[in-house]
């Protein structure tokens, strides 16, 4: 029997914030006020599409972000499921056409093929101008190389009319740290962070006067700690492992120490103290559960501010207060 998907917001987590940082946190749920509005003042908007690992998931997809600032949107990253998710909160893939990637590893990347030749399509969107992405070098090469991959589909599609061609165009640009965007009042940053593939990336996203920063998958780096200083929102990955699993298994070792724990994202968190502090890509080695992992408690051990753990769909509205939503979807028979 056909499924119908129903979008609902099921609970808003509503973060008013002062501006010494204090937090008021309330949940209200959709049944018991179905007016509930957004924040009407934010001039960002940001979702987590994904928020896994190269895990198989199906709550956490891969790693991806949307931001939107006035008449941008900047997708940064495109794992697993990332054109699925733009489905669920009404966007077309068509309506991407900018990209930026951290670094190239496939579970920040596997979603790319999706969002760029699925936009090009009629019933997704009917993209009509090329698909542009920015990332670490070898990404030029990477979209160079997917074009020629997918060259009978898009043919084959171009010489029976379904797409326009120029949509199924690409151009990648091989990035430098500093500006690297700059648009309708949007500025993006691309600084230098620590993982196991060089060069890795972060992104700092600017546009009246708020911030956004996204670490990539990085240990602990003293560069997210100066460009993420005094953000509103900073996207922090994390990871976490059993004590006697390290002790076991070695390559947890080497996995644990390219990226960041709580601990240490706390002290980034203490160092930069954004208005929100948010966990992306997270990493739960073995069969370590996510209550197990003690995330939220083992950051507060050393980080007095607002930090949360994002989930798929989670929304963050962005002005002079940053308000967290929670979009879940329900599928009925």
């Amino acid at each position: 029997m056909k499924k119908v998907r129903l979008g609902v917001y099921s609970a808003i987590l509503s973060f008013a914030m002062t501006l010494t940082g204090a937090l008021s946190p309330s949940i209200m749920y959709a049944n018991d006020n179905p007016a509930i509005e957004g924040n009407k003042e934010a001039d960002m908007k940001v979702t987590l599409l994904g928020t896994g690992s190269p895990l198989l998931s199906m709550e956490r997809f891969g790693t991806s972000t949307l931001i939107e600032a006035g008449s941008e949107k900047l997708l940064f990253d495109a794992g697993r499921g990332a054109a699925l998710r733009l489905n669920q909160i009404n966007v077309l893939p068509g309506e991407i056409n900018k990209l930026f990637i951290t670094h190239l590893h496939s579970d920040h990347l596997i979603g790319i093929p999706d969002i760029w030749l699925t936009g090009t399509l009629t019933t997704t969107g009917h993209r009509s101008t090329e698909f542009e992405v920015w990332g670490p070098t070898g990404t030029k090469q990477m979209m160079e190389d997917l074009k020629k991959a997918f060259k009978p589909d898009i043919d084959t599609r171009i010489e029976n009319g379904y797409i326009v061609p120029t949509g199924a165009e690409t151009i990648g640009h091989d990035i430098e740290p500093g500006v690297v965007y700059e648009k309708n009042g949007v500025q993006v940053i691309a600084f230098l962070v620590d993982h196991d593939i060089d060069p890795a990336y972060g992104y700092r996203i600017n546009y009246k006067g708020r911030s956004v920063v996204i670490s990539g998958d990085t240990s602990y780096n003293e560069n997210i700690i100066k460009y993420g200083k005094g953000v509103d929102l900073l996207i922090h990955e994390v990871i976490a492992a059993r004590p006697e699993d390290l002790k076991k298994i070695k390559a947890f070792n080497k996995i644990v120490s390219i990226h960041t724990t709580p601990e240490q994202a706390g002290k980034v968190f203490q160092l930069t103290r954004p208005k929100l502090a948010v966990y992306t890509h997270i990493v739960l080695l073995g069969d370590l559960s996510e209550p197990e992992a003690n995330l939220l408690y083992r950051t507060q051990s050393v980080y007095d501010g607002n930090v949360i753990v994002g989930n798929d769909l989670m929304t963050f509205e962005i002005g002079k207060n940053v308000t967290a939503k929670q979009l879940k979807y329900t599928w009925i028979p």
